[in-house]
């Protein structure tokens, strides 16, 4: 069948996130299914030294990586290429920060007329008015005005095909409803486990404290991806 590469973020990662983003990055490409077998090797942030092999069951390994429930894919409706540049793009925030500050973000892909009818605008949708090839989150043009913008309140909606119809939304979903969230998620988190629990998008959020990107499906967590930490060699795990 010959050799399938994917493409993952430049963005320095430690060995699981690593394991995490390629899994996350090849299920949304359909080049990975429930159930597949996969065989990493990995090593540390920013070096071409490889010291960890791992092998992991896509499905099995629930604190891992949450496999689809209804597709192989991840989203069959949003383009892989989107999806992935979302997460780049959170994980680059998560690492640099903006403007030597953390950040935290919300991104709602997929199913945006229905998350449109459970939203609200914050403020004036930035967005509004311009041609959609000049507001789609693939053009590199885009990113650092969605990385500035990512600096205000509300959730980021952005179409399947990567057309962003809005930033500055609230979205109107029960925040006490029951989702299985780890403890200590905030009200960003749960906005995202809510959204993705009444319609079919998927949700990217940043952690403002922490800067880990969490992507969540179907009102839970599929992955988390956590930043790099500086930390002595044994503890990069």
């Amino acid at each position: 069948k010959g050799h399938l590469f994917i493409r993952v973020p430049e963005v320095p990662l430690n060995r699981m996130a690593q394991v995490k983003m390629a899994t996350l990055i090849a299920l949304s490409q359909g080049k990975l299914k429930k159930g597949d077998t996969i065989v990493f090797l990995t090593g540390p942030a920013e070096s071409d030294h490889l010291d960890t092999l791992m092998v992991m069951q896509i499905g099995l390994e629930h604190e891992l990586f949450l496999a689809p429930t209804k597709n192989d894919k991840i989203a069959p409706y949003i383009k892989p290429e989107v999806l992935n540049r979302v997460i780049e793009i959170a994980t680059e925030l998560g690492s640099e920060g903006r403007e030597g500050k953390p950040v935290g973000a919300l991104f709602v892909i997929g199913d945006t007329e229905k998350v449109k009818a459970l939203s609200k605008q914050l403020i004036l949708n930035p967005f509004r008015g311009y041609p959609e090839a000049k507001r789609n989150i693939l053009d590199p043009a885009l990113e650092e005005t969605v990385k500035e913008y990512a600096m205000l309140d509300g959730a980021f909606l952005i179409r399947g095909d990567g057309v962003i119809e809005t930033m500055g939304a609230h979205l109107k979903v029960g925040a006490q409803q029951e989702f299985e969230l780890p403890q200590g998620l905030g009200a960003r988190h749960h906005a995202a486990a809510g959204i993705t629990a009444v319609t079919e998008a998927v949700a990217v959020t940043l952690s403002e404290s922490t800067g880990t990107v969490t992507v969540f499906k179907e009102g839970k967590i599929v992955t988390e991806i956590e930043k790099l930490r500086t930390l002595s060699r044994h503890e990069e795990f």
